[in-house]
């Protein structure tokens, strides 16, 4: 689950990291008021969506007067920005956050991440900060510290201060950053965090460390345990189809091609994918209904996948274990009934009950394309991409 950066920011205070001052407005009204009761210009004014590069959009800029936040403001609400996250169709920015500008020496990059090659926690730090850490990877790796954190040992004193020199911070500075990368590692631990991110991280004319930005994204599967992170789940941000699927446990994600699939299973799932590039076509989406999955849950998946407009040609692509074949084969055929079906379906299946499934897919009277295996499924994906 992401949230939004005003949100991020609040958690970040919450555990002593430092940010400036600022709230969030969701008209030009609050926006005005959030600059007077800031006292000083000028003031920033960000885009709040859930997607990076706003800055290069035009969703963060910089106001000297009452005026100006009023007028940029109003620019702001309501706009469609468009990022290299967004994609073309873009964010509408619903809210804004309205911050003190701080004069700044230095940007630095700071992030936390699992690392699924190691089976550990990696904490990476640039003094390249305010640029893309995956540019600065291709270009300056050697301005990029990491450190692998066991975690069963968790962070260590000397891993924050291997980060610190490694960005020639010293003196006061480095014992600040400390403090910080620690903090931030008990924020990402106590909150089952799949991603926290500084970017950027600023040393202050002043001579203070700041979280400019703040990026925190959470584990879904750990959320059961947070449940004053749900408060802070922003459904304008999220795909309305993947928001559907959540209310019936669906594993969804929308993609951007034209071929629907519904699989039991994430690594059938992934092969299914590419099985419909070989045969010339794009995946428009991931869904993996589940190994133990419920006729009910298949005739959700089913409608979900059909609701989607980008759509042609859909593929199911079952391998019956726990989940049947007659079960799979009965909630096709519910779903079919209150949908109107105006593109190909393709469904293979193996398995448990695949006899019973396809005697119930023929006496259906439904116009399925059932394939007698792998090949003939993936031919027919194939000619619904060539029409």
């Amino acid at each position: 689950m992401k949230i939004h950066e005003y949100q991020a920011k609040e958690l970040f205070a919450r555990y002593g990291v430092p940010v400036p001052r600022g709230r969030v407005a969701f008209s030009v009204e609050e926006a005005v008021e959030a600059a007077v009761q800031l006292g000083s210009y000028p003031v920033v004014l960000k885009a709040q969506i859930h997607a990076g590069g706003r800055g290069k959009g035009g969703g963060v800029k910089l106001a000297h007067s009452r005026e100006e936040v009023g007028k940029l403001a109003g620019e702001m609400i309501g706009m469609t920005l468009v990022t290299h996250q967004t994609g073309p169709e873009g964010r509408v920015v619903k809210k804004i956050l309205v911050e003190e500008a701080l004069p700044i020496e230095k940007e630095l990059y700071l992030g936390m991440l699992p690392d699924r090659k190691s089976g550990k926690l990696v904490v990476m730090a640039s003094s390249a900060g305010g640029m893309d850490i995956e540019e600065v990877a291709a270009k300056h790796p050697e301005k990029i510290v990491s450190v692998y954190l066991d975690p069963l040992l968790g962070l260590q004193p000397f891993h924050a201060r291997q980060l610190a020199y490694g960005l020639g911070l010293s003196g006061d500075l480095a014992r600040d950053f400390v403090s910080l990368v620690t903090n931030l590692y008990r924020l990402f631990v106590d909150y089952d965090c799949s991603l926290v991110e500084v970017n950027p991280l600023v040393v202050t004319e002043g001579g203070r460390l700041v979280a400019l930005d703040a990026k925190v994204n959470f584990d879904d599967n750990g959320l059961f345990r947070h449940r004053d992170i749900l408060g802070y789940r922003d459904p304008d941000e999220e795909d309305p189809l993947e928001l559907e699927a959540s209310k019936y446990n669906l594993n969804y994600i929308k993609m951007n091609g034209t071929i629907g699939n519904m699989v039991n299973g994430a690594g059938l799932a992934m092969a299914t994918m590419d099985l419909i590039k070989l045969a010339g076509a794009e995946p428009a989406n991931f869904l993996d209904v589940g190994g133990g999955a419920s006729a009910e849950m298949v005739e959700n998946g089913f409608r979900i996948i059909l609701s989607d407009p980008s759509v042609k040609g859909v593929f199911v692509n079952i391998f019956g274990g726990i989940l049947r074949c007659d079960v799979l084969a009965q909630g096709i055929v519910e779903a079919a009934k209150k949908v109107d079906i105006r593109v190909p379906v393709v469904i293979r299946m193996e398995g448990t009950n695949v006899e019973k499934g396809r005697e119930i897919l023929e006496k259906s009277g439904l116009k399925f394309l059932v394939a007698k295996d792998l090949k003939d499924a993936v031919g027919k994906v194939a000619e619904i991409a060539r029409q």
